[in-house]
């Protein structure tokens, strides 16, 4: 019987180096890396790399529970011209263990109007998420975001040409009540 998970308990924050051993606990594993444009983490010393060179970055948070990081969420605001700067693509990846207990819900619950207050210019919060991975679509649906439609062969993936759903959040979009 699998437990249910308080989500108060859920919180976002920060990546620090000391979360090197729970980050190689996700990010090690070929599950949670297979649906993310993400390397998976060989080593421990793979996971310090990742959190010192990919994760200590304002826009890459640490999902935890109990403040144990089980995951990540990113914001990657366009860069470019003035025609690309009101867009940002948003990504997250969580441990094995906690699929399914509404905890991704959650955090995109929490981060959603956080993106939009700190970033006024941000008009269009895009996701992109593989044809197979229906739970990522199920979440994005639950938080607000409207699927725009599939493109074909859009990305590697794992050495693959996929097909990806696009799905997008305008600021305009009512946000959802936090947990």
């Amino acid at each position: 019987m699998v437990m249910a998970i308080d989500l108060s308990r859920i919180s976002i924050r920060p990546f620090k180096l000391s979360d090197v051993d729970d980050v190689f606990l996700w990010a090690g594993d070929d599950r949670v890396t297979q649906n993310t444009r993400m390397e998976t983490c060989g080593s421990r010393v793979e996971a310090l790399a990742f959190i010192r060179d990919e994760c200590i970055h304002p826009l890459r948070r640490s999902i935890c529970l109990d403040d144990r990081s089980i995951g990540i969420i990113w914001v990657l605001p366009w860069r470019g011209d003035n025609s690309d700067r009101y867009k940002a693509d948003l990504g997250y990846a969580l441990g094995v263990n906690y699929w399914g207990h509404g905890i991704a819900t959650t955090a995109l619950k929490i981060v959603l109007p956080q993106v939009f207050q700190d970033f006024p210019h941000l008009r269009r919060l895009q996701a992109f998420t593989l044809v197979e991975n229906k739970a990522s679509q199920r979440v994005l649906e639950k938080v607000g975001f409207h699927r725009e439609g599939l493109l074909r062969m859009f990305f590697y993936s794992k050495g693959n040409l996929e097909d990806f759903f696009v799905f997008s959040f305008l600021s305009t979009d009512e946000i959802p009540h936090s947990v």
